[in-house]
């Protein structure tokens, strides 16, 4: 699910080179409230998988973005699409080394996600907030292309290229603002 900043800028990161042919997935595809899978469509790629935790508009497949690496294996993918799923997900590492994991040599990943001053917004849950920098340590072990802040509505929107030998980045130490309902947001591991 996308707001119109979000769509936008998708939008406007990628291009018919990047994605005719190219086999995509999107994690969090169920369309809720605006999705950019016709933004991919249009390019006309090979194949174009939505997976969501529950059936709905846009989901081709049902999947945890924590499980799927297991369902698609690795290096499966040429593009990984994640808008507004990140913030949601209980175990951020497990869902962020899916994505590196399922993504081909060269591949792109492109997400957003909120940042601080975003109101708690559960759907099912909500529970961390990244800032720009944390963006820039998650992804250290990819080549980031774009990195922005979504200023209509607090939030941080990447695209990063996987590098063609690829070593994972230990993402044990870094910690994000956690949000709970009624609590102030805190950094935590």
């Amino acid at each position: 699910m996308c707001n119109t900043a979000c769509l936008d800028w998708v939008a406007s990161v990628i291009s018919e080179q990047e994605i005719k042919g190219a086999e995509i997935l999107e994690s969090g595809a169920f369309d809720v409230n605006g999705s950019a899978r016709n933004l991919f469509e249009q390019y006309k790629p090979k194949s174009y998988i939505g997976t969501d935790i529950q059936p709905g508009r846009g989901v081709d497949r049902i999947c945890a973005a924590e499980g799927l690496t297991d369902m698609f294996g690795r290096r499966a993918f040429d593009v990984v699409l994640s808008t507004e799923v990140i913030e949601h997900v209980r175990d951020w590492r497990a869902v962020i080394t899916n994505y590196k994991q399922i993504l081909r040599p060269f591949g792109l990943l492109i997400i957003t996600t909120r940042s601080l001053g975003f109101p708690y917004h559960e759907h099912p849950v909500d529970c961390w907030r990244y800032e720009p920098a944390d963006m820039t340590d998650i992804f250290r072990d990819f080549e980031i292309l774009n990195l922005n802040k979504d200023e209509s509505a607090p939030g941080v929107f990447i695209k990063a290229r996987k590098p063609k030998r690829w070593k994972p980045a230990d993402l044990s130490e870094i910690a994000l603002w956690k949000i709970t309902p009624g609590q102030l947001e805190e950094r935590s591991l």
